[in-house]
């Protein structure tokens, strides 16, 4: 299955991704599609290992579609980021015929280090959690984005 739009998500459980150089960053949310939760955090290592791990956690939450965060520049244009996010997905796809859809993330780290600092979280535990929580964020705005649409 290619990667898809939105608004043709399959219902069900989601899992969505936040993939940096180091890390992956995994939220998900249930069947209701009300919350965005964070999961974990993926050492990255080899994309054969990294790509079992996404998929266990796919399967243990029952998912119908991964969501990717698409780590566009602020002024709307793609870099390198963007092109390592969609080699990601392209490479998850030979794997496994599931929906892939990308989501806007501008933002979502910031966004998630705020929640965190607010909410007392050490800057040493931030460190181990930031990126699944940026992964939330990425995940409920997609959430969002599909309530507004009905």
């Amino acid at each position: 299955m290619p990667v898809i739009a939105l608004e043709d998500l399959p219902h069900g459980p989601l899992i969505a991704l936040d993939p940096g150089t180091k890390t992956i960053g995994v939220a998900s949310c249930g069947a209701s599609r009300g919350l965005a939760t964070p999961v974990e955090t993926i050492v990255r290592t080899k994309f054969t290992a990294d790509a079992e791990r996404i998929f266990a956690l796919y399967d243990e939450r029952n998912a119908v579609a991964i969501v990717m965060g698409l780590p566009v520049n602020m002024d709307g244009s793609e870099g390198p980021r963007v092109q390592s996010v969609r080699a990601l997905a392209r490479n998850l796809l030979r794997l496994r015929d599931i929906p892939v859809v990308f989501q806007d993330e501008r933002l979502s780290t910031f966004e998630a280090e705020e929640k965190l600092i607010a909410a007392g979280v050490r800057r040493d535990r931030r460190k181990a959690v930031i990126d699944a929580h940026a992964a939330a964020n990425i995940l409920q705005s997609a959430l969002d984005r599909l309530a507004q649409l009905g």
